[in-house]
């Protein structure tokens, strides 16, 4: 008899190849590999080969793994106010949530009194294709630092060891009284090394969960999987090793202190956004004629990033449902990724209105927000899902709309059901059809629930308000 596990993956796997032919032999031959009858090809690399890069990176795990540095000796640090914080990728050249985050918290801090400075990984933005060679590039008086080698090691030790002596001049430069990295590992372990060298407190900022986000995106991933079981390991590792955790919520918290990590060094720093987010929406202009909106149409969608475990094709099903009761929406769908074409695909067979924009300007964003009447979060019951919270419904929020999300533990900690916005089942199209039809068509109740929700994120949810938090969590160290 079948287990629950392996009739989600099939059913995942049955979805995907719906909305995809293409991914049919791929699938089948890697879900059989699952199986016990799969044994052999599993071992067989002609049949079912491990992608390139999951192999070299699942070797640069066991590597980073294997080595045990000293332990860190502290030094008293400077008694300024200057953070050094090391980050994946930033702004101008990606334009992310977590590079938004990244720069509002710098910007808040710096207005609070203290010295912000961003640092980059090793090579970025050259190794992303990006020809911007200069060390160092200041955003709206954020500095942000480039650690550009001319030549970055292959190996991953010799990597951090690089990004540490570039760092370095950084750090005797600036004299900063707290090294602060921000997910992932790689950063963490750059933090720690430098944080060796010179003696200095190091905070970790866990925004997510790699190996979760990993195991989302195809079916036949699986927890066992080397990548998987090596990231959460070396994950753990740097939560452990860090003075203190920072984190963005309390699902997040939870799962990182059953990891062993003590509970009195971890703190929440949640999303939030800019005070301009909380003024009224602009007036969208033409942008609902452009789009090929009608005026009377109701619009429901989202801003995000096109991933199976944000679970447009839940919404995408819902709004056929909705069509064929006779209470059609138009679904606008803000960003971009690899199930646009899926999805575009989907939304056609069913003969859904659904607008596709393609990623859009950060400074456009609130305009496409204008062109709504209910933001949607309908992500999927994945684990990665479960406890990571998004930005995005907060800066829907922000501008007073309401939120229709999906019922997991993240979501539940920003939508209030019947206050800030209601909360549904994940992946039911029948339940989301519901829910979107009671909300959707409550002109009154939308407006309500979106004054309620603007008011919430204005007490609890701007970057100032969050902000406070670090200086809780640099206290920690």
């Amino acid at each position: 008899m079948l287990t629950k596990k392996p009739v989600y993956l099939a059913g995942l796997a049955w979805r995907q190849v719906v909305d995809d032919p293409g991914r049919a032999s791929r699938l089948a031959v890697r879900l059989l590999a699952r199986t016990p009858a799969g044994a052999r090809l599993r071992r067989s690399r002609l049949v079912v080969p491990e992608p390139r890069d999951v192999r070299r990176e699942t070797a640069d795990l066991r590597r980073l793994l294997a080595h045990s540095p000293p332990p860190r000796t502290r030094a008293a640090a400077p008694s300024g106010k200057t953070v050094l914080q090391f980050v994946t990728n930033a702004l101008p050249c990606t334009n992310a949530g977590y590079t938004v985050r990244t720069h509002r918290i710098a910007l808040a801090q710096r207005e609070a009194g203290l010295d912000t400075h961003v640092v980059t990984r090793l090579g970025y933005p050259l190794s992303q294709g990006v020809g911007d060679a200069r060390t160092r590039v200041d955003v709206e008086g954020v500095p942000y630092h480039r650690l550009l080698p001319w030549l970055p090691p292959a190996d991953p030790l010799q990597a951090v060891g690089k990004s540490a002596d570039l760092a370095g001049r950084l750090v005797e430069e600036l004299r900063p009284s707290v090294l602060h990295a921000v997910s992932n590992h790689l950063n963490a372990a750059v933090a720690l090394e430098l944080g060796r060298r010179h003696g200095l407190p190091v905070v970790y900022e866990v925004r997510g969960f790699l190996e979760d986000s990993w195991l989302s995106r195809d079916p036949a991933h699986s927890e066992t999987d080397d990548f998987y079981r090596l990231t959460r390991e070396l994950e753990t590792r740097r939560m452990a090793e860090a003075d203190a955790v920072v984190t963005l919520g309390e699902v997040m918290r939870a799962e990182i202190a059953s990891r062993g990590v003590a509970e009195d060094k971890i703190a929440v720093v949640p999303n939030g956004v800019d005070e301009t987010f909380l003024e009224p929406l602009p007036d969208p202009g033409d942008l609902r004629a452009r789009l090929g909106i009608p005026e009377s149409a109701t619009v429901v969608g989202l801003t995000s990033s096109f991933y199976g475990y944000e679970g447009i094709d839940t919404l995408i099903d819902a709004a056929a449902l909705l069509r064929d009761r006779g209470a059609p929406v138009t679904l606008l769908l803000v960003g971009d990724g690899p199930e646009r074409g899926a999805l575009e695909r989907r939304a056609a067979g069913h003969g859904v209105h659904a607008v596709f924009t393609g990623r859009v300007p950060m400074g456009s964003v609130r305009r496409f927000h204008a062109v709504l009447d209910v933001f949607a979060v309908p992500r999927r019951a994945d684990r990665v899902c479960r406890l990571v919270t998004p930005l995005k419904p907060i800066e829907a929020m922000a501008g007073g709309l309401p939120v229709i999300a999906s019922e997991v533990g993240a979501l539940r900690e920003i939508v209030k059901p019947g206050v800030t916005g209601a909360l549904t089942v994940p992946e039911d199209p029948q339940a989301w059809a519901n829910c979107l039809e009671d909300l959707a068509y409550s002109p009154e109740r939308r407006l309500k629930i979106g004054q309620a929700a603007r008011e919430w994120v204005r007490a609890e949810r701007t970057w100032r308000t969050v902000t406070a938090g670090y200086r809780a969590a640099y206290a920690l160290t």
